[in-house]
C-alpha cells in the first residue's frame, strides 16, 4: 500500500468512526462547519468573522453564510468594535453558549464511547500516536527541539533492540537472528553492569528514543567496547551519530580505558563515516553470513592515549 492510500483509508476509517460525514453532530442540529464556528466563539472569545476565517482556513463567503444564519437563530451576537468603527466584534449569545454546551457534551458521550474498550496503556498510545501525527504534518509550527542524552530507563532497552531489529530489516533486509544478537548483547550488559567500566546513553527528543549507544567492558581491562550505536531515521542529518560517540569516546578515557573499539559491517557506511572522523583506525575485516546477508564485518580501534 502506497502512503496515499494508506492516509486515504485512515482517512475514511477516521471519518466513519467518528460520524463526520453525518448530516449533523452529534447530539446536535449543527453541521461540523457551523460547530467549529461555535466552538472558536467559545473558547477564544470575542473575535472577529476574519479572526475565526484565519483559524479555521475557512473560505471567506462560506463563513459568511454561516455566521448570518447562526445570527438569525439567534446564537451569536455582534457589535461594533470601539477600535474600529467598520468592524463587527462576534459573540455567543447566551442561547449560543446553551446551544454550544449540549454539543460539547454530545461530542464527549460520542467519544467516551468510541475509548471505552480501550485500557489506559491503549488510550496513551492512541494519543501518542495522534500527536505524531500532528507535529509531523504541521510544519508551519514544528521548531527544532533539542535532543536530550540521558540514562536508560525501565522499558529502554526492550525498545532500543525492537527499534534496531525493525530498522536493520528495512534498511538491510537483516533478518530475525540480528535482533536475537542485540537481545544477547544488552541482556548481558543489564545481567554483568559495571559502573566503573560501562555506560550507556539514550537519546530522547519530545519523549521518544531516538538513537542510544553503550560503553562496554572486555576482556582486557585496557580495552573498551563501543557498541549499538544507532540513529533513528527522523534524527539523522543534525550529528546526533557523532554527538553519541563523542559522548561514548569521553567516558571511556574519563574510565582510564587506553584504547576503545568496534565491530561493525562495512555496509553501515553512515556509522563507518562517522568513526573514521572521530579517530577511529580500520585494523581487521572479515567475510560472513550473518542476518540472512553475506557481510564484510569489521573491527575499527581508537587509540585513546593520542587522539585528541
Amino acid at each position: 500500500m502506497s502512503v496515499i492510500d494508506a492516509i486515504r483509508d485512515f482517512n475514511r476509517f477516521y471519518t466513519h468512526k467518528l460520524r463526520l460525514l453525518d448530516r449533523h453532530m452529534p447530539a446536535s442540529s449543527f453541521p461540523l462547519p457551523e460547530a467549529r464556528v461555535l466552538y472558536e466563539l467559545a473558547t477564544a472569545g470575542e473575535q472577529t468573522a476574519a479572526d475565526i476565517g484565519r483559524r479555521l482556513d475557512m473560505d471567506k463567503a462560506h463563513l459568511s453564510r454561516i455566521v448570518a444564519r447562526l445570527k438569525a437563530d439567534r446564537l451569536v451576537e455582534s457589535r461594533t468594535d470601539p477600535a474600529h468603527a467598520r468592524r463587527d466584534l462576534l459573540s455567543l449569545s447566551p442561547a449560543g453558549r446553551h446551544a454550544f454546551a449540549e454539543l460539547e457534551a454530545g461530542t464527549t458521550a460520542q467519544l467516551d464511547s468510541l475509548l471505552t474498550p480501550l485500557g489506559e496503556a491503549d488510550r496513551g498510545q492512541l494519543v501518542g500516536a495522534m500527536r505524531e501525527i500532528k507535529k509531523l504534518l504541521d510544519v508551519q509550527e514544528r521548531t527544532p527541539q533539542p535532543v536530550m542524552l540521558r540514562k536508560p530507563r525501565p522499558g529502554d532497552l526492550g525498545w532500543i533492540t525492537h527499534r534496531q531489529a525493525q530498522l536493520y530489516h528495512q534498511e538491510y533486509d537483516w533478518d530475525w537472528t540480528y535482533e536475537g544478537l542485540v537481545a544477547t548483547i544488552l541482556g548481558d550488559f543489564v545481567a554483568n553492569f559495571d559502573p566503573a567500566l560501562e555506560d550507556a546513553w539514550i537519546a530522547e527528543l519530545d519523549g521518544r528514543i531516538v538513537g542510544s549507544i553503550f560503553l562496554m567492558k572486555s576482556d582486557s581491562a585496557s580495552v573498551g567496547k563501543l557498541r549499538l550505536l544507532y540513529v533513528d531515521p527522523g534524527a539523522r542529518g543534525h550529528g546526533l551519530g557523532r554527538r553519541l560517540v563523542r559522548a561514548c569516546i569521553e567516558r571511556a578515557r574519563a574510565l582510564g580505558y587506553a584504547s576503545l573499539t568496534l565491530w561493525t559491517n562495512d555496509i553501515l557506511s553512515a556509522a563507518r563515516k562517522i568513526y573514521q572522523a572521530e579517530g577511529f583506525e580500520l585494523v581487521a575485516e572479515n567475510r560472513h553470513h550473518s542476518f540472512g546477508k553475506d557481510l564484510v564485518g569489521q573491527t575499527w580501534t581508537l587509540d585513546l592515549e593520542r587522539a585528541p
